[in-house]
């Protein structure tokens, strides 16, 4: 049984006991939280323990008004304790409210607890009882099905149908606190059937469809070595450095990124939605659509890789399977742009803290974008550059050599003549390059289960297959442009996502030529 009633020893008084289930988030971990309620005489109080943050300890105000609004009786003689148990593990949001609504019902013998006891709780009440979405639904049902756990979730409107996007997930949709009340009414009350009222089975939003809604590929006139760059880094999952005057088409290419990229699968869609709900930005209009997260160039690093307490993504988890654009590259924080070395390596952040770290998934595609010096204008033609070889030096130092070494494509996007530019043809649409960006993405898959860009150590040797001139000649141009290992590693990478751009079991002479030429940069050789 959820409640107890137990004898005080001082004068035979009751007093009740109740536990409601309900789940907190520490990062894309669900962890089970007990919510107990304790009601006893006394001095009359509301007390809220159990590392609460200011959100969840406003709650108690809260679910007062939402009971009296909703004609519920609300214990005022009575010394109520909630204790939100582990008492160690951070609680944040307005998730709290419904359960500590619940385990008050419960524990004062309005709702049955036997009852109760089979389901988990989450929402966030209006003072007149009507449930609010939470933040983290549709992560908190992903990590359940991921632990191998099985739970009947509660959750208000908007929430449920995130939550049900999960396949085999329990969800029940309540509209309004008293929909709650009708369904957990003492023994001898008929409970609600499905669909009475606001208490329904949530079912996930229909006609739900991956969007290819996004900019066209061939508004993009000319670039033919860019656009060549971003097929390449499409197919292979490549990071792509753009560099290049004012007006180039740098932001065009970037902001096509996305729709060169293969179809989403279920598991890839779950994990990015999921993501989303945990940082309140899901939306199912998007579902299946690969991110695009473009921060400015003032963003700190915690916005770009997470940070807080409790932990919260930051924008390259945000773009999970997806593109991270960023524009102005040597405008942003120094240690902003350094911690990107370690997600680009792994896939993955770990934000740690005193008590408590997470771990957030960030396989996103970096595709960044610069001037190639101060004024931007060094190497054009429409304008004379007014930087000293100092500026210039000081403005691309501001990108580290670890940074640009772990950025597999460095090519360079000249300004085109206004004249070129107005008879110019289109350039083929991302439909085509699509299709044999996915070809060639569907191959590596077959081959390794990994994309190119993804491969490490010893598997890099066991899938590039480098023919013998290749190899000679990767190690002749290597040592010449004095690459580090890393960056002779990414170089075969890349000429193994060319390779099979062309449907090649190995990689030839050509493909690692272009893997050079794709690599070398308008920076210098990195």
């Amino acid at each position: 049984m959820n409640t107890k009633e137990l004898i005080s020893p001082a004068g035979g008084n009751t007093m009740s006991l109740s536990v409601v289930k309900s789940r907190a988030l520490l990062g894309l971990q669900a962890a089970p939280v007990r919510v107990e309620v304790h009601l006893a005489n006394g001095l009359p109080s509301f007390t809220l323990v159990g590392l609460a943050d200011v959100e969840v300890k406003e709650a108690r105000e809260r679910v007062r008004a939402a009971l009296q609004t909703c004609g519920l009786e609300f214990p005022h003689n009575k010394r109520i304790t909630v204790n939100l148990a582990p008492a160690d593990l951070p609680k944040d949001s307005g998730r709290f409210d419904l359960p500590i609504a619940v385990g008050i019902l419960a524990a004062s013998g309005q709702l049955d607890a036997a009852a109760v006891e089979a389901f988990e709780f989450m929402g966030e009440l209006s003072l007149s009882g009507e449930l609010r979405p939470v933040r983290g639904a549709l992560a908190i049902s992903l990590a359940i099905q991921a632990a191998g756990e099985s739970a009947a979730l509660v959750l208000p409107p908007r929430s449920a149908e995130e939550a049900a996007l999960v396949p085999g997930a329990a969800i029940w949709r309540a509209v309004h606190l008293l929909d709650v009340v009708r369904r957990f009414l003492p023994g001898g009350s008929a409970p609600l059937a499905d669909g009475q009222d606001g208490w329904s089975r949530a079912q996930a939003p229909a006609g739900l469809a991956p969007c290819a809604d996004g900019p066209d590929l061939a508004d993009v006139k000319g670039q033919a070595l860019a656009r060549r760059a971003l097929e390449v880094a499409a197919a292979g999952g490549h990071s792509l450095l753009l560099v290049g005057p004012p007006g180039s088409g740098k932001s065009m290419l970037a902001q096509r990124l996305a729709g060169l990229l293969p179809p989403m699968t279920v598991t890839e869609a779950l994990e990015s939605a999921a993501i989303a709900s945990l940082a309140g930005r899901f939306a199912a209009e998007r579902w299946a659509h690969r991110p695009t997260s473009s921060p400015h160039h003032s963003a700190s690093a915690v916005a770009l890789v997470g940070g807080g307490s409790p932990p919260r993504p930051g924008e390259i988890s945000l773009a999970h399977h997806g593109v991270l654009f960023l524009d102005e590259l040597p405008e942003f924080p120094r240690p902003a742009l350094e911690a990107l070395r370690e997600p680009l390596e792994t896939g993955s952040i770990r934000i740690s803290r005193a008590a408590h770290s997470a771990q957030f998934p960030a396989r996103f595609q970096l595709i960044a974008a610069m001037n190639p010096c101060p004024c931007g204008w060094l190497g054009a033609t429409q304008k004379a550059c007014r930087c000293t070889p100092d500026q210039v030096s000081r403005y691309q130092g501001k990108l580290s050599g670890p940074l640009l070494d772990r950025i597999d494509l460095q090519v360079e996007v000249p300004a085109l003549p206004p004249q070129a530019l107005l008879h110019a043809p289109a350039g083929e649409a991302s439909l085509p390059v699509r299709e044999r960006c996915t070809a060639a993405r569907q191959r590596a898959m077959d081959r390794q289960g990994a994309a190119n860009q993804a491969l490490q150590g010893r598997d890099i040797d066991t899938h590039a297959r480098l023919s013998g001139p290749a190899q000679d000649f990767l190690h002749r141009a290597a040592a010449r442009l004095g690459w580090t290992a890393r960056g002779t590693h990414r170089a075969m990478k890349v000429a193994r996502t060319l390779a099979d751009l062309d449907a090649s079991e190995t990689v030839e002479v050509a493909h690692v030529a272009e893997a050079v030429q794709l690599r070398r940069g308008a920076l210098g050789s990195s």
